[in-house]
């Protein structure tokens, strides 16, 4: 690998604050010293499978076909979780010639980033239990605290928790864990500008209610520079590289399901303002990750948008299509046929927030050339560009015919699916029924409860960020391909008042994943020598 002032002055950064040889933090004072120049390149995808389709190695990949081309390019990715590497996942750095390095560290420890983000929640989560038993705020309600705890791990039992057992434990109250991933402070830190910006958000977060319904704050409890200080430097964007050593920013990590998918805006910002394409990822399919990059990101980050990639694979659609996973790997023209409505839909899920989608077919060794050139077939009779990616064996060779698509093509605005000065039932109702084509849009009791809570507290003009399942259009993983006829249920609403959204909670979704039988912490290993191997 080159060292990494070799990567920074690729693109003329010029200060950077190195972590040893291969990573380095990029200060603030230096982001700005540019004007805006990249165009902004999306790689978004169908409804994902559990074996993954590829759409951060197509990332990477397009990054490095730039550079093939004569043309700068920064890749900006999510750091990742440490609870997908142990759990379903794996790791969330690429494959093959299209990866970002060190991968072993970004998928561990990296810098931090994500240590520093779960201190700071844990310690307000400290503080307002540690009132409660001095009774310095007598009138907090422990039955309506809204502000629980993280851990960057899968881990079902925790959930639902009881805390303050035991002598001198504190204050008895139920508890419940999320993944550091779903923390409110996580998309603070996604789209904070600066520390003041930082330190105004994490003021507003709502941490709960008092006996006689007013709302109190992180603000309340004094410690709101306290957690600006454990953060200052995970707010720094971190620059590593590519396979082929062009440069890659990774930074916060904030999931697509039950966050809104997208690394930092500061990242993004280098991207623009460094590079000729800022190429970046939205997390799972565009149902999710890039109805969320337009109408939270761009907003926050107010910046026009260049064109996105949909990534689709012979394997996922064969999985919409009824195959099961013993035959997924066996050739089925007429499963990839069947699945295909649900690439059909993400395609006009893409052209609904304003661009034409390149369709980047990615090919794995064991696609059959039957299996590819009925992709080509669909992808044809739906008029939209299409390329077929082999950026996984040929690194940036292999997606020139993906980023030739982007040459001659403008910025321009987004189509966003809602207005802000919508009420929050009918934004949340124009993207179930516009984005996922559902039906209508079920509130349960607890969901109308807290949409008066939304009223009251005159939140109304907070963005939106769905919680649903990855799996399908709908909040049903078992409905593949593209189901019809289906209503949406909103089950409860979540405050996120520092970042400024509101985050429904829709059917059986979780903050906290479980692991599955065999976790993919089973196959990571420490070598004599001190080389970790087995993350997948």
């Amino acid at each position: 690998m080159k060292s990494i002032k070799e990567v920074a002055d690729m693109v003329g950064i010029e200060n950077i604050i190195p972590y040893g040889h291969d990573k380095a933090k990029i200060p603030l004072s230096e982001i700005w010293k540019k004007e805006r120049k990249g165009k902004v390149i999306l790689v978004t995808a169908i409804n994902p499978t559990p074996y993954g389709e590829g759409k951060t190695t197509t990332a990477i990949g397009t990054s490095q076909a730039f550079w093939k081309m004569g043309k700068t390019s920064i890749v900006t990715l999510r750091e990742p979780s440490l609870g997908p590497v142990f759990g379903i996942k794996g790791g969330g750095t690429g494959g093959g010639k299209s990866k970002v390095e060190p991968s072993n560290d970004i998928n561990l420890h990296f810098t931090g980033d994500f240590h520093a983000i779960q201190i700071a929640h844990n310690l307000l989560s400290s503080v307002v239990n540690n009132s409660m038993w001095h009774k310095t705020m007598p009138d907090l309600d422990r039955e309506n605290i809204l502000w629980g705890r993280v851990i960057d791990l899968d881990e079902r039992s925790l959930r639902k928790v009881v805390v303050g057992l035991g002598d001198n434990g504190g204050a008895v109250m139920k508890d419940y864990f999320e993944i550091t991933a779903a923390s409110e402070i996580t998309a603070i830190m996604a789209v904070a500008k600066d520390y003041k910006d930082l330190k105004e958000r994490l003021s507003k977060i709502l941490v709960g209610f008092k006996t006689d319904g007013s709302a109190v704050f992180a603000r309340d409890f004094k410690v709101v520079g306290a957690m600006a200080a454990v953060l200052r430097d995970a707010l720094l964007p971190n620059l590593v590289q590519t396979t082929e050593g062009t440069p890659a920013i990774v930074h916060i990590g904030p999931f697509a399901n039950i966050a809104h998918g997208h690394n930092s805006i500061l990242a993004d910002e280098i991207g623009m303002r460094y590079a000729d394409y800022l190429v970046t990822e939205g997390g799972f399919g565009s149902d999710l990750g890039a109805e969320k990059f337009v109408n939270i990101v761009s907003r926050i980050g107010e910046f026009d948008l260049t064109g996105a990639v949909l990534v689709v694979t012979a394997k996922a659609l064969k999985h919409h299509g009824g195959v099961k996973k013993k035959h997924l790997d066996e050739e089925n023209v007429d499963a990839i046929e069947k699945g295909a409505g649900n690439l059909e839909r993400h395609v006009e899920i893409v052209k609904k927030l304003g661009f034409e989608p390149v369709v980047a077919i990615n090919h794995f060794p064991q696609d059959s050339e039957r299996e590819i050139d009925k992709l080509r077939e669909i992808v044809e009779d739906l008029h939209v560009k299409f390329a077929v990616s082999e950026v996984f064996s040929q690194g940036g060779e292999g997606g020139i015919e993906i980023a030739k698509q982007f040459e001659n093509v403008e910025p321009k605005k987004p189509n966003f699916t809602y207005k802000l000065e919508d009420p929050v039932r009918e934004k949340v109702e124009k993207i179930a029924m516009e984005i996922y084509g559902a039906s209508g849009v079920n509130w349960e009791h607890q969901a109308k409860k807290d949409l008066k809570i939304v009223d009251k507290l005159g939140f109304n003009d907070f963005l939106i960020c769905m919680a649903k399942t990855q799996y399908s259009l709908s909040d049903d993983p078992k409905l593949l391909g593209a189901p019809e006829n289906f209503e949406i249920t909103v089950k409860r609403l979540k405050i996120s008042s520092g970042v400024g959204f509101i985050v429904p909670i829709l059917g059986d979704i979780s903050t906290m994943p479980g692991l599955p039988s065999v976790p993919a912490a089973e196959s990571i290993d420490l070598l004599d020598n001190g080389t970790i191997v087995g993350i997948r």
